[in-house]
């Protein structure tokens, strides 16, 4: 499966001998679109910034290309002379997109100015409320019904509560757009049925992304599922966006979705969210400001400039008691995108760890526990730093302490000696 080349789709490939690589592809394929009841799966994309930039294409092509050639009345790309084709170009440069703004938790991909989607597309990004932090949907409608986008996109990296994709479907459907809903961070919650009905992006969307880890527990990868009449468009992945697939990733991601199917897996999708709701009721209880003042979903954003930190700080801070977390932006945050007032926190990976809502208390109070230990270093001049930290080390000690004995009660891997481990693989590192 590592070594074999297979540009293009199943039985329709350049390359021959492709007959297992097909067989592979179409059982993820078939597990995919099953899994979330879906027109048509693919599986190829190798990142979810891939798929986002195939959905892209897919729709440009339905949407732009296809019409052109009709009206030029041609049957493909190859029949066009150079005029034609320039004539085509420049419409597919002249398109609208409407995504969250990456301050209010949107994604690089969906229209920010530093990454390439702001330069396919005209950029229309919509926020949230300024007082709630929450999608005002009459606002994103009056903003739509202005814009008229060929794309409204919706989906988040950082965003603490559920959406409401019917909504999203009714303001497509009045402003003349394909919806296209980027599910990267929340689709093992769809899998696993917490987000069903009007929150569930494949039953109103007409084109879906997202990765295939983060809360699917796949392995690194993305997947596109559409509506059937996107199907030959997104088929075209390769070789308008991607080279050849990564057949072994393919494979592991048919697992993933077999996976997904069980009760077990439907179980853990719960307890995602209930740890997340435990953590950020624990988070308030000791006094922290959360965005939005709680969750939905598996993550939470914290404000830390209540322990006079930047996000950076928090983030270092935290790292250096074992414990993880990135810094993130809040919605119109003053200290920027890099620096950041807020740190992200999420529950799948405790949830996975076997943690319950009672060990989400003593995660906030770790948590706590070394904000309030924590302070901002100094500038060369003495003036407080936005990114370096003083931390106290018996606060350090303790929390150290705290986080080993949370962790030893919920060994990932107990068949491994992992002293041994560090002793052999580590040491003179």
């Amino acid at each position: 499966l590592t070594d074999k080349y297979a540009e293009g789709f199943p039985e329709h490939r350049y390359y021959g001998g492709c007959e297992n690589i097909d067989s592979v592809e179409k059982t993820a394929a078939k597990e995919a679109a099953e899994l979330f009841g879906a027109d048509y799966a693919y599986v190829q994309p190798h990142a979810g910034c891939d798929a986002n930039l195939v959905a892209y294409w897919a729709i440009l092509s339905k949407t732009i290309e296809t019409p052109t050639l009709e009206e030029m009345g041609v049957k493909s790309l190859g029949d066009l002379n150079a005029e034609q084709f320039d004539i085509l170009r420049k419409r597919f440069g002249n398109q609208r997109l409407m995504g969250l703004d990456y301050s209010c938790g949107g994604h690089l991909t969906h229209g920010y100015k530093m990454n390439v989607s702001a330069r396919m597309f005209e950029s229309h990004p919509y926020g949230v409320d300024k007082e709630t932090g929450l999608l005002d949907y009459d606002a994103i409608e009056k903003q739509a019904m202005e814009v008229k986008p060929l794309i409204l996109l919706t989906g988040f990296s950082a965003y603490p509560r559920k959406i409401n994709f019917k909504k999203f479907r009714e303001i497509a459907d009045k402003c003349g757009a394909v919806l296209m809903v980027d599910m990267a961070h929340f689709a093992g919650l769809v899998a696993g049925k917490v987000f069903t009905g009007d929150y569930d992006p494949v039953k109103w969307a007409d084109v879906v992304t997202t990765t295939t880890h983060k809360t699917l527990r796949g392995p690194r990868g993305a997947l596109i599922l559409c509506k059937k009449e996107f199907t030959d468009y997104v088929n075209k992945g390769c070789p308008m966006v991607l080279g050849g697939p990564l057949n072994h990733i393919v494979a592991a991601k048919a697992v993933a979705f077999k996976e997904a199917k069980t009760p077990a897996y439907q179980a853990y999708a719960q307890n995602v969210v209930k740890n997340a709701q435990a953590l950020a009721a624990a988070c308030i209880e000791k006094g922290m400001k959360l965005q939005t003042g709680g969750t939905d979903n598996h993550l939470m954003l914290v404000d830390v400039t209540t322990y006079g930190l930047t996000g950076k700080q928090a983030e270092a801070a935290l790292f250096k008691c074992g414990v993880t977390a990135n810094a993130n932006a809040l919605p119109y945050d003053k200290n920027g995108a890099w620096w950041t007032s807020g740190i992200r926190i999420g529950t799948p990976g405790l949830t996975t760890l076997g943690m319950n809502e009672n060990d989400m208390k003593k995660v906030a109070e770790i948590i706590d526990l070394v904000l309030k230990g924590t302070k901002p270093g100094l500038t060369k001049d003495g003036k407080p730093a936005k990114g370096k930290i003083e931390l106290d080390e018996s606060i350090q000690a303790k929390a150290e302490k705290e986080v080993q004995e949370l962790l030893s009660k919920h060994v990932l891997y107990p068949e491994l000696d992992l002293d041994f481990l560090k002793k052999e693989f580590v040491k003179g590192l």
